[in-house]
């Protein structure tokens, strides 16, 4: 009786074990191991920073949405409770299917997302890599950051980047967290890709050497 007791306690161990590595070992088809940035969608996954569009897949070269961005910020921040509802015209707190009203709210109480002048957020529209960085230059204001002064001379296209975005793109590329390819473009009009934006969050989050 003690060895059948033993037994089944060994055997739910390695059941539970099993369990929690398959919850703290995020698995994608869509990201192979051998890909540069299988770690950081690793890292983003676990930190519930970001999930996949489905338990399978992660889509990694697919546009981030400005939904996304204000979401990923706010959930790194802890996802604080805002004061009052989002103010956007195109957000209901009401509609179920309006998954990030809450992080919209708290963008625009932070400072971090202020909208279109006919007053409505467009969660679903894709980013370009300088309004990614727009939004991460407001993050770190929020935050209380000191401003970082990229070169911008560097970089081949410098010239594509708006006038609008210049302080911001100085700011991510001064901190490394959006960097060029390896022919020296910044590629500001791109759209950003969820790969891309699982990258800057866990550089945003690794302390700087030195």
């Amino acid at each position: 009786m003690k060895k059948l007791f033993a037994a089944l306690l060994c055997s739910l161990f390695f059941l539970s074990g099993s369990n929690l590595a398959l919850a703290t070992q995020p698995s994608y088809e869509d990201v192979p191991d051998y890909e540069w940035y299988v770690e950081y969608v690793e890292e983003v996954t676990l930190r519930g920073w970001m999930t996949g569009v489905d338990e399978t897949h992660f889509s990694p070269d697919s546009p981030v949405t400005r939904a996304a961005v204000i979401t990923v910020l706010w959930r790194m921040e802890g996802k604080p409770q805002p004061t009052a509802p989002a103010s956007f015209t195109d957000i209901d707190p009401e509609d179920p299917e309006m998954w990030y009203d809450e992080a919209a709210a708290w963008a625009r109480e932070a400072g971090v997302a202020s909208g279109y002048e006919d007053g409505a957020f467009r969660g679903n529209r894709p980013v370009t890599r300088e309004e990614l960085a727009s939004f991460l230059f407001k993050y770190a204001q929020y935050k209380g950051q000191p401003t970082a002064e990229g070169a911008l001379g560097l970089f081949q296209d410098a010239e594509a980047i708006s006038d609008w975005a210049e302080e911001a793109i100085r700011h991510v590329v001064g901190m490394g967290l959006i960097q060029g390819n390896d022919a020296g473009y910044l590629h500001p009009q791109s759209t950003a890709k969820r790969v891309e934006l699982a990258a800057i969050l866990v550089r945003m989050d690794t302390p700087a050497a030195g």
